[in-house]
């Protein structure tokens, strides 16, 4: 089991309205089989054995399904390593003296609680506003009872992928949570069951994303390039196809 030596430069903020800057940290023989929290872990350790606050962050299954750890590394939402959380991200994947920087996601609407910890109930609002089926649509039918094309059922799953951790909010130049939001609207925009709330989903979920501050997508793909599921953008194609049609329905 080979082991590095890290330096890590982590961004600590105590709470929502203090100052945070970097701090920086010495870590010896980390094994390479270790996680990127499985590190972070071993640094609190440390911390908390010399009496000083250990670094705060969100996880909570590690296998990359919660959705909820997210951290930029060097720069990249959930590290360098394609398609993955930071939960699955792997030591092995560093060479010994390497240095880390370490923060939390950056947006307007991810307020800072501590550390690396942000509030991205942003995104559970969204959700709430329309990411859902209300209507009765009765007892679960039998898989191969409605009929949906496999494409039509592979794209829903392709988008019904989305963990909502956030990073694509994150990596784009502009706060958007368009391939998020987009992701949801589509999933249940594909399927039967998604069709009588069509067109008040998309107005509903749009206006959210709109009043929760974040910004417009300008193509910019970063928020596909470190998607750890690899969400498409063009979703968001989608997304801005089927809010159109609802305005015009509207109008």
């Amino acid at each position: 089991m080979s082991s590095i030596n890290l330096t890590l430069k982590i961004w600590r903020q105590p709470n929502s309205d203090a100052l945070g800057a970097f701090e920086t940290y010495l870590l010896d023989g980390i094994h390479t089989d270790m996680s990127f929290l499985e590190m972070l872990d071993v640094l609190n350790e440390k911390l908390t054995k010399e009496g000083r606050d250990p670094v705060a962050f969100d996880h909570d299954c590690r296998e990359g399904i919660c959705g909820m750890c997210g951290a930029v590394v060097n720069g990249v939402a959930h590290g360098p390593e394609k398609e993955v959380t930071l939960c699955q991200l792997h030591m092995r994947h560093f060479q010994s003296g390497d240095i880390l920087v370490i923060e939390p996601f950056r947006s307007r609407a991810y307020p800072i609680k501590k550390d690396l910890l942000v509030d991205r109930s942003a995104l559970d609002r969204i959700i709430q506003a329309g990411g859902y089926v209300s209507v009765n649509t009765g007892g679960t039918p039998d898989g191969n009872s409605l009929p949906i094309p496999s494409q039509q059922a592979e794209l829903a799953m392709d988008a019904a992928a989305c963990i909502g951790c956030g990073a694509c909010v994150a990596s784009c130049p502009n706060g958007a949570a368009m391939l998020f939001t987009s992701a949801k609207i589509s999933q249940l925009a594909l399927l039967p069951q998604g069709q009588v709330e069509r067109k008040t989903r998309a107005l509903a979920m749009v206006a959210q994303m709109d009043e929760e501050g974040f910004g417009n997508c300008t193509n910019a793909r970063e928020c596909e390039a470190v998607c750890p599921k690899g969400i498409s953008i063009r979703n968001i194609a989608r997304m801005n196809k089927e809010f159109l049609r609802a305005v015009l329905a509207e109008g």
